[in-house]
């Protein structure tokens, strides 16, 4: 995608950078509670390049940890798992975090791509783009 090196500022993520960002969270953050411990390590190779492939890898990861979710014991959602050093809590609970982290993120990545000459999609309920494309095939 050739808007993918997108950035509004210099200080901000580029848009591949922040989609590589999410997904490796979602992924991390869903660990921690599957092994107890929470990797702060880049978990997508660099060969992993373009959206496509983020998402692809993003799938396939997910997938694996999703099952090895639904496998948790009691003692491992309640296994204090520490979090770089600054916090330890229960590894549940770094589900929410997950969840925090990435709605966090999306909403930032959202905000990027109108300026990148995109669509905003519906989210959280409809956008303007979305309504727009309702009237337009009503009409």
């Amino acid at each position: 995608m050739e808007s993918s090196g997108y950035r509004p500022h210099a200080a901000s993520k580029s848009a591949l950078d922040l989609v590589r960002h999410i997904a490796n969270a979602d992924n991390r953050f869903v660990e921690a509670v599957t092994t107890g411990v929470f990797d702060p390590s880049p978990g997508i190779p660099e060969t992993v390049k373009t959206p496509i492939e983020v998402a692809a890898w993003y799938e396939a990861r997910h997938a694996e940890n999703f099952a090895a979710l639904t496998r948790s014991t009691p003692d491992q959602l309640t296994k204090l798992v520490d979090f770089r050093g600054m916090m330890r809590r229960p590894a549940v609970m770094f589900l929410m975090m997950g969840l925090h982290h990435t709605i966090h993120h999306r909403g930032q990545l959202s905000s990027y791509l109108r300026c990148m000459g995109a669509k905003v999609p519906a989210i959280y309920g409809e956008s303007y783009d979305s309504a727009e494309a309702k009237k337009a095939a009503q009409a």
